[in-house]
């Protein structure tokens, strides 16, 4: 119930959809007005897609009005309540499968919705989960449960993840929140969804075998096989309108339209500019925008930058000038932007991201070189990946996991001094710069050919439907079998 999730379903609803497969989508009221063009068009061109809308209890839980995804809280202090409301569409969902005609060959639901596995038992319905996260990112994760090695170092102490193809080291305070607490307790939250997760026939990814090809394999052998990478998600769709609206519908660039956009990095020099935006959840404090800002303008590089945050950091970029200052070769973009949009420009050379998995697969797409910047969640293990494993990323120096909700820790803050060393790296013409931007060309070309008609997230896709085909085959014939036995 947040937009880096719902996102990559509705794409996967496409694809599948694509693939020949008939699929219903359910959404609540506020999420179907988001990717209603989006749909729209997908069923116009004859993919067979139907819309169930759902309504969320936003009332009910003490939500106030319209509060149906995450980012549309008005203060992360509701996540509680947030939670609760998920927890009770389970009854309206449940009475919408049995108003259905036809039973679903199978539900794939987002992880977080752990009630979804008490209802496909109880209407005996096979339950693929989707988690929004890469292999590697699974893996990881695995590796902390079992080994707990976590709990047996200094919060500030590196230590190697045990059990995995390379050598990967973290702190504890870069870990998410499940071993790395913050102040609100999520943790009963937290163990329903593992318990519920290994209760699932299997896993769909947004991932693809050539990114993290070892990690696909370890992660494979954990789930028994049952895992298809059927991403990257956002490469589905060859649509512009698709790539422009790609998130929210609704949303429209406040001072400058797409046209306006698209003029300004027309009129820049091919791989110059650095895009900088955190997130749909991110919310940098005025302290941290403004050692973002001020560390794109001492890079003496192109930038657009995505603003959020509030009255406080438009006041000071009003009363520091910048914005004015760098009106030649900065943009400052309000809200929300059509981030697949802009990577896919040819001025755009560099992309500084929180390391949420969507936009880094996003990046990895666009064939550009990335500025990481994690900032909570897993965004760490992202960084990692993009670093260390992939080699086509700098980081900006970020310590540990600002929760969702709560103030940064000083000791944790970004300064100015290292984003614009990261800026310079990345965009550095020497051998190092020129090295980094090959990999990440030859990366996001493995990307968009695993999609690509005999691909290796090409033939997943036709392999997961296969695989469901055969398994209600399988219920079928032994729900038979059993009647039979007892003369039914």
């Amino acid at each position: 119930m947040a937009p880096g999730h719902i996102i990559p379903m509705i794409d996967m609803a496409k694809l599948l959809a694509k693939h020949g497969a008939d699929v219903a989508i359910i959404v609540t009221h506020v999420a179907a007005a988001r990717f209603s063009s989006v749909l729209n068009r997908a069923v116009q061109s004859g993919l067979s897609i139907r819309l169930l809308k759902i309504r969320f209890p936003c009332e009910e839980a003490g939500l106030p009005p319209g509060c149906e995804t995450a980012d549309l809280l008005p203060s992360y202090d509701l996540m509680g309540n947030f939670f609760t409301a998920i927890d009770m569409l389970q009854k309206p969902l449940e009475e919408m499968l049995t108003g259905l005609a036809l039973s679903p060959s199978c539900i794939i639901c987002d992880k977080h919705l752990h009630w979804t596995s008490a209802t496909c038992i109880k209407f005996r319905i096979p339950r693929i989960i989707f988690d929004g996260m890469s292999c590697f990112t699974q893996l990881v994760t695995h590796n902390l449960h079992v080994s707990k090695i976590h709990q047996t170092v200094h919060p500030n102490e590196p230590f190697v993840v045990p059990g995995l193809p390379d050598k990967i080291k973290f702190t504890k305070l870069q870990l998410p929140g499940t071993f790395n607490p913050g102040s609100i307790d999520f943790s009963e939250f937290r163990e329903r969804v593992r318990i519920t997760e290994s209760q699932a026939y299997g896993v769909v990814v947004n991932s693809c075998e050539q990114v993290e090809n070892r990690y696909v394999d370890e992660f494979r052998k954990l789930k028994n096989g049952k895992v298809w990478c059927v991403g990257p998600l956002s490469l589905c769709s060859n649509d512009e309108f698709d790539r422009i609206q790609r998130g929210n519908d609704q949303a429209s660039i406040d001072h400058y339209d797409y046209d306006q956009c698209l003029k300004w990095l027309d009129k820049r020099k091919p791989k110059s500019v650095v895009f900088a935006c955190l997130g749909s959840l991110s919310r940098l404090s005025p302290a941290q925008f403004i050692e973002l800002a001020l560390g794109l303008e001492a890079s003496n590089h192109p930038f657009i930058v995505v603003v959020k945050g509030g009255a406080e950091i438009e006041r000071w970029i009003a009363g520091e000038g910048i914005e004015e200052r760098c009106r030649e070769r900065g943009l400052f973009v309000r809200g929300w932007a059509p981030q697949v949009f802009i990577l896919s420009h040819p001025a755009v050379g560099a992309f500084l991201t929180h390391c949420g998995w969507n936009s880094t697969l996003e990046g990895i797409c666009a064939g550009v070189p990335m500025i990481t910047w994690p900032m909570f969640a897993e965004q760490f293990f992202n960084e990692k990946l993009v670093v260390q494993i992939l080699e086509i990323g700098v980081g900006v120096g970020a310590r540990g996991v600002a929760h969702l909700g709560e103030e940064e820790k000083p000791e944790n803050k970004v300064m100015r001094d290292g984003i614009e060393e990261a800026v310079r790296r990345v965009m550095d013409e020497r051998e190092e710069g020129c090295e980094r931007r090959k990999r990440a060309r030859e990366v996001g070309e493995m990307a968009k050919r695993s999609v690509e008609e005999g691909g290796s997230s090409f033939l997943n896709v036709d392999l997961l439907i296969q695989d469901i085909e055969q398994l209600c085959k399988n219920l079928t014939s032994n729900r038979s079998s059993m009647e039979d036995s007892i003369g039914v």
